[in-house]
């Protein structure tokens, strides 16, 4: 279905499938992980593509960078050069729109792509919902002795929480399994 279909249909559910791979190599040491791509993100293929979305300026922050990240490549290349791998928990399900609130019928990612490749020491969830959804669908990566901790979303509508208190939390957290 194209995503205009997707936007015109606002208030039903569509079947979406994540169309668009992890960041990682062999180097990475953490993983961090979103729920699902939002509409914008899927419109670019790649993570948090909208432009309220905080998550490149905390990031940013937490490695005290002052690199310009305008597009993909330079996005790459941030994550890679600070050994972060990033992915979703969710590979495809119904959701309305791009509100995680709305999302059902969920097929998970194989965390094993990653896990197998690189030597990760810490998943970071971004924001409750990637945590609960990590905890219910892929359980099984809870017990094999890497820790997952819950960060505070770096979703606009978590507006309790301005830029420089996101990425003192999340400093404080990253640093400690870098």
């Amino acid at each position: 279905m194209e995503e205009k279909e997707i936007k015109a249909e606002k208030n039903n559910y569509v079947h979406v499938i994540h169309e668009f791979g992890p960041v990682y190599n062999h180097e990475s040491k953490i993983l961090i992980l979103g729920s699902f791509p939002s509409v914008k993100s899927r419109e670019q293929q790649f993570y948090y593509g909208h432009r309220q979305n905080r998550f490149w300026k905390v990031l940013a922050n937490v490695f005290d960078s002052v690199d310009v990240l305008d597009n993909i490549d330079q996005k790459r290349a941030f994550l890679l050069r600070h050994k972060v791998a990033l992915w979703d928990v969710i590979a495809s399900c119904d959701i309305i729109g791009s509100s995680d609130s709305t999302i059902k019928n969920v097929k998970e990612n194989d965390m094993r792509v990653i896990l197998d490749a690189a030597d990760i020491r810490a998943i970071f969830a971004n924001g409750t919902k990637a945590y609960e959804l990590f905890e219910k669908y892929c359980e099984a990566y809870c017990t094999i002795g890497i820790p997952v901790k819950k960060l505070p979303s770096t979703s606009p509508a978590n507006a309790a929480w301005n830029v420089e208190r996101l990425a003192e939390v999340w400093r404080k957290e990253i640093r400690a399994y870098l």
